[in-house]
């Protein structure tokens, strides 16, 4: 068998850009982007198909040392779920790490016990001995795994990755139709485009005290309607949320009804109502129902 397959997860810390490398990988936007840590709250698989292999990347929450939250344990846990299905892990780093919070990495890739790829990314921030220091402190640190320094947001080494991915995956028949790009549905990602747009536009606690949920979609011919709740932790969060004479709340909604008329390719109609779910993020049943949990 010629064929090549395997899962590819991405892991790293918060705010080093795994998700903007796998978007860059996959050639698609399939996980939002702020410059907020923690905006990746799942764990989410996107797959590049070719003749020859199909690639099965998966996106993980970065990993907190100290979760305060249930919802960030179950964040913790799609990170360990995915090193246990890995057949190659790419974690991805920068300068902005410290020391200490890299050394648990290394005690898990060691772990896991699958080739790893370390991404020494946002390269265009450093100086040409800053960048040659940090790839011999990551040779040290990772004396198993090969370094590549890149800038994921520019795509320019995107095909090199790629090829070291293929080089290290299995033999395999695919584990997906290759018509196939994401095992998620329509409706995660336009939860997910509405989410992006909550982190971009409000500040401190807001982005990460809601939580979108898609209530209704009506398909036709020339226009989706499209309904969704925004889940808040406190009454005290829903005027901020809303804004003054509902402002902010109708930029939101124009924010993301773009993005998403972008993303199916259609004119969409979309209502965003604002509801309080009262510490969500620490109930274990809230969580299962908003898929954080099995």
């Amino acid at each position: 068998m010629n064929h090549k397959a395997g899962f590819v997860n991405i892991i790293g810390l918060p705010n080093v850009g795994k998700s903007t490398l796998m978007n860059a990988l996959v050639g698609e936007k399939m996980s939002i982007i702020t410059p907020k840590a923690q905006t990746t709250r799942h764990r989410i698989l996107a797959f590049v198909n070719h003749e020859d292999y199909q690639i099965v990347f998966s996106d993980t929450p970065g990993y907190i040392n100290q979760p305060a939250y249930k919802l960030q344990q179950s964040m913790n846990e799609f990170v360990t779920g995915a090193l246990e299905d890995a057949d190659v892990l790419l974690l991805v780093t920068d300068k902005f790490q410290k020391e200490e919070d890299e050394k648990f990495l290394s005690e898990i890739i060691h772990s896991a016990n699958v080739p790893c790829i370390v991404v020494l990314n946002k390269i265009d921030l450093y100086q040409k001995e800053e960048t040659e220091q940090l790839i011999q402190q990551l040779k040290v640190r990772f004396p198993k795994s090969e370094i590549l320094p890149l800038t994921a947001s520019s795509g320019i080494s995107v095909k090199k990755v790629l090829k070291k991915i293929v080089a290290l995956l299995p033999e395999s028949p695919p584990y997906y139709d290759k018509e196939l790009l994401t095992n998620r549905s329509l409706r995660f990602f336009i939860a997910e485009i509405i989410r992006e747009k909550i982190f971009l536009q409000y500040s401190q606690e807001i982005p990460y005290s809601c939580q979108v949920e898609v209530n209704e979609y009506k398909e036709s011919d020339t226009i989706d309607r499209i309904s969704c709740v925004i889940f808040v932790e406190r009454e005290s969060q829903k005027p901020i949320l809303i804004g003054r004479k509902g402002e902010a709340l109708k930029k939101l909604g124009t924010d993301a009804r773009m993005d998403i008329e972008k993303f199916i390719e259609k004119k969409v109609h979309l209502e965003l109502t604002v509801k309080v779910k009262e510490k969500w993020r620490n109930s274990p049943l809230t969580l299962k129902n908003f898929g954080y949990k099995d």
